[in-house]
């Protein structure tokens, strides 16, 4: 069976968290995982800048061969909004420009793949994750999340293909 390796990011301006796992069949093993810090005092446009060339670095460094990106959070604050959602537009661009599948998912549906619930909260998230992912070296919270994103399409992905192949052989015996 085929290794799929899946970059999971957790965009943020501030904090951007990202894993790698690899996904063969029910296995999954954790590869890489960490956090992406911008420079607060400099100028948007460099931190954007700093953000796209740190995600190029792990993607040449990981070899990713799919990437899956968490929709934005819409919070009060329209600023806050808006530059996490540059930061999200970053974190879908450099995957896509490399080559890689990117999908997005919103945070119930990478709960819900994870946990069970749509509704479940942080803590229980990342005990599941780390009881998913045996021996990950993980302590930041963005890290964390960014691979339960990753934990999402790797269950995703099959689903989605399995439905691909039974919708497959449902035309061939028509």
């Amino acid at each position: 069976m085929a290794v799929r390796r899946i970059l999971g990011l957790d965009p943020g301006l501030r904090r951007t968290g990202w894993g790698i796992i690899d996904s063969s069949g029910n296995r999954l093993s954790w590869v890489g995982s960490g956090v992406i810090t911008s420079t607060a005092d400099r100028a948007l446009a460099h931190r954007l800048a700093e953000l796209y060339a740190r995600l190029e670095d792990i993607v040449v460094e990981f070899q990713p061969t799919e990437a899956a990106v968490e929709e934005t959070f819409v919070n009060q604050n329209p600023d806050s909004t808006l530059k996490l959602g540059q930061a999200r537009g970053v974190a879908l661009v450099v995957p896509a420009r490399m080559g890689l599948t990117v999908a997005e998912y919103n945070n119930a549906t990478v709960k819900k793949a994870v946990v069970g619930t749509g509704a479940a909260q942080k803590d229980q998230v990342a005990m599941r994750v780390h009881r998913l992912l045996p021996g990950i070296l993980v302590t930041k919270a963005d890290a964390t999340d960014a691979l339960a994103v990753a934990i999402c399409h790797a269950h995703t992905g099959r689903t989605n293909a399995a439905l691909a192949q039974a919708r497959i052989a449902a035309g061939a015996g028509s």
